[in-house]
């Protein structure tokens, strides 16, 4: 980890440098100008699910499932850059839900639901939408949801590649990414969700000024994403000091994953974007 925080400044001159080569494409495993590999990689499913797991999947799941428009609804805008094409209406987010959010976060990978259900609780006033294709993480978010009878969460249970395409521009306040998958190894590395096509839908959904918060304790994958994201060109990292991504935000609730990484040794980095705009979603990712 001390190298990795030793080195974050440099990777800042990297991804400047990186965006003036045209290299990004190349460390992705794509051409810039060609298709990514859209399959999905990864577990669905782990252990059976109990039967009260059984019960929220079949009664409270569909009430709470995102549905994208059907081809044919009225299109408010554009997204030129979708891949797979999009067919369809683009999903304004707020409609989710019953009493307009004053302004909705994105998780992407919630695991067991942890992070997203702190902030859900914490900020009621907020909307929220939780993306997880892992059937028994999805189960467990929904145990919470009901036990804390939280109204503000709307859950997408597939791939998050899918919906970013989907959802209107410069709808979303807030996206987290935390503790994504790393994919170690280099031939697998393509695969990591941080990379120029999906960070052009990242920031396309961001609001003027909404903030990309990404944690992970894998020193590659911070250094990775640190330089990807300034190579994209739209973002602007909000690091004055070392203990900026040291340190986690205040109010930081931790995951299991998080505190597993901790008990063998392994120091998470924070990293918090700002997308290049006005005054956004700063206000809840700093309480």
């Amino acid at each position: 980890m001390g190298g990795m925080q030793g080195n974050c400044m440099e990777c800042m001159e990297e991804g400047r440098q990186s965006a003036a080569e045209g290299v990004v494409g190349e460390e992705t495993g794509m051409a810039t100008s060609g298709v990514e590999d859209v399959r999905f990689h990864g577990r669905r499913k782990s252990r059976p699910l109990k039967p009260r797991q059984q019960r929220l999947m079949r009664e409270l799941l569909p009430r709470l499932r995102v549905v994208l428009p059907e081809a044919g609804q009225a299109v408010e805008d554009a997204c030129e850059d979708a891949w797979p094409p999009v067919a369809g209406a683009l999903l304004d987010p707020a409609g989710l839900f019953a009493h307009a959010p004053r302004q909705v976060g994105l998780e992407i990978g919630f695991g067991g639901g942890e992070h997203l259900v702190h902030r859900a609780a914490r900020h009621p006033e907020w909307g929220f939408i939780g993306c997880e294709p892992f059937v028994n993480g999805v189960a467990k978010l929904l145990g919470q949801i009901e036990e804390q009878q939280l109204a503000n969460i709307r859950i997408w249970d597939d791939d998050a590649r899918v919906l970013l395409p989907r959802l209107r521009s410069e709808s979303i306040d807030a996206v987290w990414l935390l503790y994504p998958d790393p994919w170690p190894k280099k031939r697998h590395q393509k695969r990591r969700f941080v990379n120029q096509r999906n960070l052009v839908q990242v920031h396309r959904i961001l609001k003027p000024g909404g903030m990309f918060f990404f944690a992970s304790d894998i020193a590659d994958y911070v250094r990775w994403t640190l330089r990807h994201v300034l190579a994209h060109g739209g973002f602007e990292w909000m690091a004055e000091q070392a203990d900026d991504w040291r340190s986690p935000p205040i109010d930081w609730p931790g995951t299991r994953y998080e505190a597993k990484a901790l008990r063998e040794g392994r120091k998470p980095a924070y990293l918090l974007f700002r997308k290049v705009g006005e005054s956004g979603a700063d206000n809840l990712l700093a309480t």
